[in-house]
C-alpha cells in the first residue's frame, strides 16, 4: 500500500527537495506536483529551474504542474506545502477544510492554537490533539529552520536537568532565502546582522515545541531565549552557537552522554526517514562545519560539537543542522511518516 503525496509549491527550493526525496520512498507515491498559475499546466521539468545535485527524477519531469486548489489534490491522501506563507496562510487552511491532511514548511500556522508544532523525535505525542479535530482535514507543520537543530539539541537537556534560558546566535545558510534570497553581491566578504522575522520565530517555537500537549490545546514550555540572527555565505547548513542556562548543572561528560543516547520519541516506528542517530556529538576543537557535517545521516542528523561550560549561564555548544533538509523537505516528509504511522492518513491506494 502506497500513500499518494501532492506538493504544493513543488517548482521552489523545497518543493524540489521534496520531490528528489520521494523518489523511490517506501510509503509515499509522488501523484501531484502543485504551484502557481504561472507553473500550472507545464512539465515539471519546464516549469522547476531544477538546482540539485541529484538529477531530476524521470517519474516527476514530465508530469503536468497543476495549481494548489483542493480539487488539484482530490487524489492525494497528503499533502506537502512548500509554499511561502502568505500563499501558505490562506491555501492551507483550505486544504484541510476540504477534508485533506497537510504537513507544512510555511509558517503561516505554526503558532495556530489547532496546529501541532511537530520535530517527530521531541514531540511526536503533539499530534494526539488532532483526536478531536472537527473534520478529516488538518494541518501540522515543522519548525522554522533554525528552531528546529536549536530543539533538538536541547531536548535532551531539557528532560534531563532543565532550561532555564538560552541565547542563540546563527549563522543562516542562503539556502533558507529561498530562490530569491540575497544576490551574490550581498554575501561575498560580507555577513548579513539581520533576518526578517527569524528572530522572533525562534524565540516563540521552541517554547511550544518543548512543552506540553493535551485536548486543551499546547501549553508552551517557560523557556526564555534571545536569539541573534545571521545569514552567511555557505550553500546549506545552519551554524547556532548556543549558550543554555540549566535547572542543575551537569558536568560536560553528563551533558554530552545524555545528548549522545538520546533515541526520541519514534525510535521504534521504524520511519524510513528517521536517522539512526538524531543527534551526533564531535569532540574535535573546531567541528561541526557545514561542509564537512550538514550531510551527516542523510542530512537529517544535528551534529552538535564545543561542549563546554559556560561562564555566565551553564553550557555553551555549537548545533549545525541541514536547513533544507532536517529543518524543510525532510523534517516535512517524517511528520507525514509519523502521521501514516499514527493511523492519521487517508487509506492510501493499493498501487
Amino acid at each position: 500500500m502506497a500513500y499518494r503525496v501532492g506538493i504544493a509549491g513543488a517548482t521552489g527550493l523545497v518543493g524540489q527537495r521534496l520531490v528528489a526525496r520521494l523518489s523511490g520512498h517506501p510509503w509515499f507515491r509522488l501523484t501531484v506536483l502543485g504551484a502557481s498559475e504561472r507553473s500550472a499546466g507545464r512539465r515539471y521539468g519546464e516549469a522547476a529551474r531544477w538546482l540539485l545535485a541529484e538529477p531530476l527524477p524521470a517519474e516527476a519531469a514530465d508530469r503536468v504542474v497543476t495549481g494548489c486548489a483542493p480539487s488539484d489534490f482530490a487524489e492525494c491522501d497528503v499533502v506537502l506545502s512548500a509554499l511561502d506563507a502568505a500563499t501558505g496562510r490562506t491555501v492551507e487552511p483550505a486544504l484541510a477544510a476540504a477534508g485533506l491532511p497537510v504537513v507544512s514548511n510555511s509558517s503561516a500556522l505554526r503558532l495556530d492554537p489547532g496546529v501541532p508544532l511537530v520535530v517527530p523525535e521531541i514531540n511526536a505525542g503533539h499530534v494526539d490533539v488532532l483526536a478531536h479535530r472537527p473534520g478529516p482535514g488538518f494541518v501540522v507543520t515543522n519548525p522554522n529552520c533554525s528552531v528546529t537543530g536549536l530543539a533538538m539539541a536541547l531536548a535532551p537537556l531539557h528532560r534531563a536537568f532543565g532550561v532555564r534560558r538560552v541565547v542563540v546566535a546563527t549563522m543562516q545558510a542562503v539556502s533558507g532565502a529561498g530562490l530569491e534570497g540575497p544576490r551574490a553581491i550581498e554575501l561575498l566578504d560580507n555577513v548579513i546582522p539581520y533576518i526578517a522575522g527569524e528572530e522572533e520565530k525562534i524565540e516563540i517555537e521552541l517554547a511550544k515545541i518543548l512543552g506540553g500537549a493535551d485536548e486543551r490545546g499546547f501549553a508552551p514550555a517557560p523557556i526564555g531565549v534571545a536569539a541573534h540572527c545571521h545569514r552567511v555565505g555557505t550553500v546549506d547548513g545552519h551554524l547556532e552557537a548556543v549558550s543554555v542556562e540549566l535547572e542543575r548543572r551537569p558536568s560536560v561528560e553528563e551533558a554530552i552522554e545524555v545528548l549522545s543516547r538520546f533515541t526520541g520519541e519514534i525510535a521504534s516506528l521504524a520511519l524510513p526517514t528517521a536517522p539512526r542517530a538524531p543527534i551526533v556529538v564531535r569532540r574535535e576543537p573546531d567541528r561541526p562545519q557545514p561542509r564537512l557535517d550538514r550531510d551527516a545521516g542523510g542530512g537529517m542528523t544535528v551534529v552538535v560539537g564545543r561542549v563546554r561550560p559556560c561562564p555566565v549561564l551553564t553550557l555553551r555548544l555549537v548545533v549545525l543542522s541541514h536547513n533544507t533538509v532536517r529543518g524543510a523537505a525532510g523534517g516535512a516528509i517524517l511528520n507525514a511518516e509519523l502521521l501514516a504511522a499514527r493511523g492519521l492518513l487517508r487509506s492510501g491506494s493499493t498501487a
